[in-house]
């Protein structure tokens, strides 16, 4: 019954029965067989199809949300049970938000140091993503902006917040400033990340606030491209401040600190909420808090 819930959360999350397969490594029609069988055993036709995924029945809805439920339960008794045999071990899934994959890689660094029967996978996905991962049990926890956009039912573990810095070539104008205002950016070359980011919603914002309309020529999902654009010539791009002071280090670009002029958006770890938590998941909640401690 576990594994074919798991094809079922599967199927619900990529649409097609091929990518589905594919996800858990086993053919198109083996997940086929045990999403019928599924069906059999409930009693309900839990999925539309025709000669394609055509969505899942109102029944297939309800049933989506205790297959969740289940399959999260099947999966944190035997953490529990693992834990109790050899320790804390096992292998964490951990997406982060591009801004935050320093501190990602942080958090992993330390931990894996502390606990090394525990490995790791950190996946850099949009703040939106980590959210339907978590729903989707493709993730064991996330770090994401905790208060700026709701979170839904999750844990939280504050880590900072994110202060923001001009990257621009040392020959730049600007370069030179000890500080700016949002509203002295007016007219510059901006690149910037892709509108689905969450990070670059709250630029936007802290334009909007300013009187400015941004307007990016270039945009990217990926914070290295945006660096490598001003390495071009005169453009110029705004990341959080220690994310821009690790991509900058050792390269021929300046950092300009930007007022903040409302209260910072936070940054932290984010985990379903459904205590009791796993061993290993309550030791990286607790290592997320130890680093949050320390100073920069």
């Amino acid at each position: 019954m576990i594994a074919k819930l798991e094809m079922f959360i599967a199927l619900a999350r990529e649409r097609h029965f091929g990518r589905a397969a594919l996800s858990l490594g086993v053919t198109q029609p083996t997940l086929s067989t045990g999403i019928r069988q599924l069906e059999d055993q409930l009693g309900v036709k839990l999925v539309s199809r025709g000669s394609r995924f055509g969505g899942l029945t109102p029944e297939g809805q309800r049933a989506l949300v205790m297959a969740r439920q289940i399959v999260g339960d099947a999966r944190r008794l035997r953490e529990e049970m693992r834990a109790s045999r050899e320790g804390l071990a096992g292998h964490l899934r951990l997406a982060v938000i591009p801004t935050a994959l320093t501190w990602g890689s942080a958090l992993a660094a330390r931990f894996t140091a502390r606990h090394p029967k525990v490995s790791f996978t950190v996946l850099s996905r949009a703040s939106a993503d980590i959210l339907s991962m978590l729903d989707d049990l493709e993730i064991d926890a996330g770090i994401s902006y905790l208060d700026n956009e709701p979170l839904g039912r999750v844990v939280t573990r504050p880590l900072y917040r994110e202060s923001y810095r001009l990257v621009c070539r040392p020959d730049h104008p600007l370069a030179g400033r000890a500080d700016l205002g949002w509203a002295e950016l007016a007219e510059q070359k901006l690149c910037l990340l892709t509108p689905e980011m969450q990070n670059r919603r709250i630029i936007n914002r802290q334009f909007l606030e300013a009187g400015l309309t941004p307007a990016a020529a270039i945009e990217s999902n990926s914070t290295v491209v945006l660096v490598a654009t001003v390495l071009q010539g005169p453009w110029v791009t705004i990341l959080p401040s220690d994310l821009a002071a690790f991509l900058t280090e050792g390269k021929p670009l300046a950092l300009v600190p930007l007022r903040q002029e409302a209260v910072a958006p936070e940054v932290g770890l984010i985990a379903p909420h459904q205590p009791p938590y796993t061993p290993v998941l309550q030791a990286l909640l607790d290592e997320a808090g130890e680093l949050a401690q320390v100073p920069d």
